[in-house]
């Protein structure tokens, strides 16, 4: 078997020494920049995401590159590091587009020889794409709708002598991208300067991840390659990796209700004491649990590309959404007359849970896939 072959190796679902010192890394950088008032403050304004953290998170700490090979640029780390990164961005629900650029944008670009990526001149148009995106100084955003999943059919713009043309909607994160992947009608994808595109923000219930329409009106682009294989291997590994985040809101909401429900009193004993709620405690951490195994081992699948990756992909993605929600529902139903409340910041959970129930495809849809996979196909 060739070095470039899958293989079928098993991964190992626990975290390993590197991966909790990342872990405490990344989650004492969240505890000092990025509080629950501040966030909800910031999906208040006109610029939700977090620029300054962004900047720690790929300036200061290197994530940004993290699946990109040190000679191209980046940390040459794997999915797995990757995916303890965007647990700890979900426990936060951090507004920077880690998903978006880092894992999604970087591994449509990967899909092409590092020497179709390199030209003369001094913009990130023109520059070492991979080297932009893994410094974190040029935000990338592949231009396909958000509830796109993995093998999918995808909006493309028209291409015409060299300039692009068309509408495109849901992306997410376009807002504060400097460069657009664009697939169009001609099988290429396209890096598009975000700067030659009109973007319009649209409302979305996640607002510390916004979507926009991006219009193309003789916009120029400069073709990387064949659209397919890298939209479906960006779309693959944003589907696994959204696990791990769909993990940490999970994990957040249910940790946070436990305290929350110790704390409070009722006929002068703890909320937390009475058995009706430690059932649906109890319960709630069996499903978070499963959750781990299932995202820990879709990471692992795509770190080692394992040949079994599209079937990790589509049970993890198959379990987190109903996971994530269910927990998020709970955490608000549970805080009583506080979890309604603005101030606090459950709703932010329950926002992000919900719309990523939706994002690179639903759950419902990835259940149909597995059925593909492994050959059980409904009666």
């Amino acid at each position: 078997m060739s070095p470039e072959s899958p293989v079928s190796t098993q991964p190992d679902l626990l975290y390993t020494e590197e991966e909790e010192a990342l872990r405490a890394a990344v989650r004492d950088l969240l505890t000092d920049h990025c509080d629950a008032a501040g966030v909800i403050v910031r999906t208040e304004s006109d610029a939700p995401h977090d620029l300054e953290l962004w900047k720690a998170l790929s300036d200061g700490m290197g994530l940004a590159g993290l699946l990109v090979p040190e000679a191209q640029g980046g940390q040459g780390a794997t999915h797995r590091e990757a995916a303890v990164v965007l647990e700890e961005l979900g426990r936060a629900v951090a507004p920077v587009p880690y998903l978006t650029s880092a894992v999604v944008a970087t591994e449509a670009l990967l899909a092409f020889p590092h020497s179709r990526l390199r030209s003369s001149g001094g913009t990130p148009m023109t520059d070492d794409l991979l080297a932009e995106l893994a410094s974190g100084r040029t935000i990338g955003a592949l231009a396909v709708a958000l509830n796109v999943a993995p093998g999918g059919t995808y909006k493309v713009v028209r291409h015409d002598n060299g300039a692009l043309h068309g509408e495109l909607t849901g992306i997410a994160d376009a807002a504060v991208a400097g460069v657009l992947l664009v697939p169009a009608d001609d099988g290429g994808l396209y890096a598009v300067d975000a700067s030659a595109a009109t973007v319009t923000p649209q409302v979305s219930l996640d607002l510390t991840r916004p979507l926009a329409k991006v219009v193309l009106d003789g916009a120029p682009g400069r073709l990387l390659g064949d659209a397919e294989p890298a939209v479906q291997r960006a779309l693959r590994a944003g589907a696994g990796l959204l696990a791990s985040e769909q993990l940490g809101l999970a994990d957040w909401t249910l940790t946070e209700t436990v305290r929350y429900l110790k704390e409070r009193k009722q006929f002068n004993r703890p909320v937390g004491g009475f058995q009706a709620l430690k059932h649906r405690l109890a319960q709630l951490w069996l499903e978070v649990a499963g959750l781990r195994a299932a995202a820990r081992n879709a990471a692992g699948a795509l770190a080692v590309g394992s040949d079994d990756t599209d079937v990790a992909v589509a049970v993890a993605q198959a379990y987190a959404a109903p996971v994530a929600v269910h927990a998020a529902e709970e955490a608000l139903q549970l805080h009583g007359g506080i979890g309604m409340t603005w101030e606090h910041p459950v709703h932010l959970y329950l926002k992000r849970a919900k719309a990523d129930s939706i994002a690179y495809g639903t759950a419902g849809g990835h259940r149909e896939a597995l059925a593909e996979l492994v050959d059980l196909r409904a009666p």
